[in-house]
């Protein structure tokens, strides 16, 4: 299991790249090794979201799965890619198999999530 350094984790095995005030939100390695093989994705609808709101849904041939908003604003892109091949969310979970991107509308929420050491200790 990867936990890159420069993410932040929720107890929900989300994560978040914060960068300026976009952060691009997917699920874990943990996360998508647990489901298995991710045979759809369902993407959030575009607009305002509070975090901690259920935003979309990962299937795989394991389970179904909520994904949360871990942080307030507006989803502003969806990661189209993968109603073709939700597959990348196992191959790549930090790379192209990101979720869905977010204009921050408070930055400091970012505080609440855990830096990738207390999420591999909490994972473990």
């Amino acid at each position: 299991m990867t936990a890159p350094a420069d993410l932040n984790y929720t107890r929900d095995h989300e994560w978040v790249r914060l960068q300026g005030d976009i952060a691009t939100i997917g699920i874990t390695d943990h996360a998508q090794e647990e489901l298995s093989d991710v045979v759809f994705v369902e993407l959030p609808d575009l607009g305002d979201i509070e975090k901690a709101s259920p935003t979309a849904v990962v299937e795989s041939v394991k389970a179904a799965s909520d994904i949360y908003a871990p942080i307030s604003g507006e989803i502003i892109e969806v990661n189209t890619d993968l109603v073709v091949d939700p597959a990348k969310i196992n191959t790549d979970p930090y790379g192209t198999g990101w979720i869905f991107k977010i204009r921050v509308s408070n930055p400091d929420q970012i505080n609440d999530l855990m830096d990738a050491a207390s999420y591999t200790s909490m994972v473990s």
